[in-house]
């Protein structure tokens, strides 16, 4: 079965058991959503290579949310995206150059909430080896490519705990090439992997 196929049948298959995946942080007050929820969106761009590779970017330190963190392009939903799909794709394009025709979109992941508000769509696509990207400098410090199977290997995925706001978090956490990927960034991996796995 080809990459896009596999992916593709992973996506449409029903919501797993809610124990299995990680949905993120409710904050306080909003039981079930809210309106102090943001929509936002992420492109999760596997590179099909003869061993798939994953694309993420690293955010400035200058930047409000999230500085220094390693993440998948996007960003929120603005009023005049066509949905999740739209917005991530125009995400992706604004941060690091990569134009929407090149991507195959395979189908959106398991929505992930974030404790800074953010209920975030991963949409999965396939995109070729060789583009020449332009990473925006505002907006991403670097980008680099890891290993897809390295990263859903539950042996890579570490849990952590931190404390955040008076309250005790557990989180995942991810080391490649001495790189952290953690957070929203790392449990959108987990629940993808899982749903790979089932």
């Amino acid at each position: 079965m080809s990459l896009a196929a596999t992916l593709r049948a992973a996506l449409e298959r029903g919501h797993r058991r809610e124990a299995e995946l990680i949905a993120g942080d409710v904050l306080e007050g909003e039981e079930g959503g809210g309106p102090g929820v943001t929509p936002a969106a992420v492109l999760v761009p596997v590179v099909e290579r003869a061993e798939p590779t994953v694309i993420l970017t690293l955010r400035p330190q200058s930047m409000r949310r999230h500085p220094g963190q390693i993440s998948f392009p996007g960003g929120r939903i603005d009023p005049g995206d066509d949905g999740p799909v739209a917005a991530a794709l125009r995400e992706a394009r604004e941060e690091i150059g990569l134009p929407a025709h090149a991507v195959d979109v395979i189908g959106l992941a398991d929505r992930y909430r974030t404790v800074t508000g953010f209920e975030v769509t991963p949409v999965v696509g396939i995109l070729p080896p060789g583009l020449e990207l332009a990473p925006h400098p505002g907006e991403v410090e670097d980008l680099f490519e890891a290993p897809l199977a390295y990263l859903l290997d539950p042996v890579h995925q570490q849990v952590r705990s931190a404390r955040w706001r008076g309250r005790v978090r557990h989180y995942y956490e991810i080391e490649w090439n001495g790189r952290r990927i953690w957070g929203a960034t790392a449990a959108m991996i987990v629940n993808l992997g899982r749903r790979l796995a089932g």
